[in-house]
């Protein structure tokens, strides 16, 4: 019982942290993180597998709130439990949220100064960027068949071109996936739930995103 304490509060240690280091070195927020959790939760810590990583921004983006901190809590709780859940959330927003203070309060005397404007349009084409990554990297656990392709195909497109909200998408998108499989499955096909994990593959050489 002693020693499970011990490796609880070690945990609970270790998370607090990763997300303390993860809050103020990656810029971006939200989606934009996800690249750089994955890395240092999946490549670096190994606690949770790579084919996971899909069903955590998938819970993450579907429950209220911002992704980042959702997947800290979903991290944190699956690790320690409900102060693992705690801490992770509090790591991750302590730092940003100094930071923001400071950058609000000179924000408000710095804002009319032309280079102070042409740094944060830089700063929005660089976030650009590391969303995309974000995106690739999920997809690449994400998309697994011809189902999964034309599900994300929809939603991208009703996303772009029409005024459907994104909860409808949300909410369809277990719906839909369950009636696919179903439909498979009494037709004896095979139906894949996650992604075969492919052995020996090397990793693409992607840049870091942290400091």
């Amino acid at each position: 019982m002693h020693v499970q304490r011990n490796e609880r509060l070690n945990m609970i240690g270790q998370l607090f942290v990763v997300f303390f280091k993860l809050s103020p070195s990656t810029f971006g927020g939200g989606y934009a993180m996800i690249a750089a959790i994955e890395r240092e939760i999946v490549d670096k810590k190994k606690w949770i597998r790579p084919n996971e990583m899909g069903d955590m921004v998938s819970v993450a983006g579907s429950a209220p709130g911002g992704v980042a901190v959702n997947s800290a809590a979903f991290i944190g709780y699956r690790l320690a439990g409900v102060i693992g859940a705690v801490m992770a959330v509090i790591a991750i927003t302590l730092p940003t949220f100094v930071i923001m203070l400071g950058l609000s309060i000179f924000g408000m005397m710095f804002q009319d100064i032309p280079k102070v404007e042409a740094a944060l349009k830089g700063v929005h084409a660089a976030i650009i960027a590391l969303i995309i990554v974000a995106v690739f990297k999920v997809g690449k656990t994400s998309i697994i068949d011809l189902s999964t392709l034309f599900i994300s195909g929809i939603s991208v497109f009703l996303l772009l071109f029409t005024s459907f909200h994104s909860l409808y998408l949300i909410l369809g998108g277990p719906i839909l996936g369950i009636v696919i499989v179903s439909i498979k499955r009494s037709l004896g096909l095979s139906a894949l739930t996650e992604k075969k994990e492919m052995k020996h593959q090397s990793e693409p050489n992607y840049p870091e995103y942290y400091i």
